[in-house]
């Protein structure tokens, strides 16, 4: 039994949007993860998307598992580094903006192997 893993680095949304889309995702199996994110309607469904079709072809190529077998056993959005503009407000004032990023890693299982 292998544990297929895939990562998207410097997502640029925030880990929290992200972490709204994964729960969706975590305990299903690989083939209805993908139809369930074809139709969520958030910005952060297209590269979950992506990142469970790329964990699956990985599956696929790489170790020989049928995607029907697959699930998603773990997938967690962590913060990246943030990127840190400046706006000028009112008065002289400073106006710090803060452009958050997320590091997405999932992990597919072979479910009763």
């Amino acid at each position: 039994m292998h544990d297929i893993q895939a990562q998207l680095r410097f997502l640029p949304l925030s880990a929290q949007k992200v972490r709204l889309v994964i729960d969706l995702v975590r305990g299903k199996s690989a083939n209805e993860a993908l139809d369930l994110l074809r139709f969520v309607n958030k910005r952060a469904a297209m590269p979950v998307r992506k990142l469970v079709a790329s964990a699956v072809a990985n599956a696929e190529e790489n170790f020989g598992v049928s995607r029907d077998d697959l699930y998603v056993a773990k997938i967690v959005a962590d913060e990246a580094p943030t990127r840190k503009w400046r706006r000028f407000g009112a008065r002289g004032r400073f106006k710090p903006l803060l452009r958050r990023n997320s590091h997405v890693t999932i992990v597919l299982r072979e479910r009763g192997a």
